[in-house]
């Protein structure tokens, strides 16, 4: 098995780049960061300065990923060799776990858990134990999915 250092340095910094967003947006506007939340916002929000800032906050994302593309663009690979079709419907389905679940891993797993948020915390153990349950079930009875 061969390391990917280059991979790993990348992955360290982008962990170090998402914490030190996380804890700005905590202290400066006291709010968490959670995509889908801020997603919902642009949606939903009527006051235009509320908007706006999850608007640009959403550009930052897409602008980050264009740039990693062009940076390092093996790193958006999709090497699953998982046809289109299913990624949108395992997309589908995140997005309603993310409604059932009231946020995401970035709102609960990151900025939950470094709050120590029960809720959070509870939240987070449960999309960690569901999708591994939806990997076994994939694997072992479904022929990989």
């Amino acid at each position: 098995m061969i390391i990917d250092l280059q991979a790993i340095g990348l992955a360290t910094l982008g962990g170090i780049i998402i914490g030190l967003s996380v804890t700005v947006m905590l202290l400066f506007s006291g709010r968490v960061t959670g995509i889908s939340g801020i997603t919902y916002g642009i949606l939903t929000q009527s006051q235009w300065k509320e908007r706006a800032w999850r608007l640009l906050f959403f550009i930052g994302l897409l602008v980050g990923g264009v740039g990693l593309s062009i940076m390092y663009p093996s790193s958006l690979e999709n090497t699953l060799n998982i046809e289109n079709g299913k990624l949108v419907i395992a997309g589908l389905l995140v997005g309603f776990g993310t409604v059932l679940g009231n946020g995401c891993t970035s709102g609960h797993g990151v900025c939950g858990i470094s709050r120590f948020s029960l809720r959070s915390i509870t939240a987070t153990g449960t999309f960690m134990v569901f999708g591994m349950i939806a990997v076994f079930i994939s694997r072992h009875f479904l022929g990989g999915f």
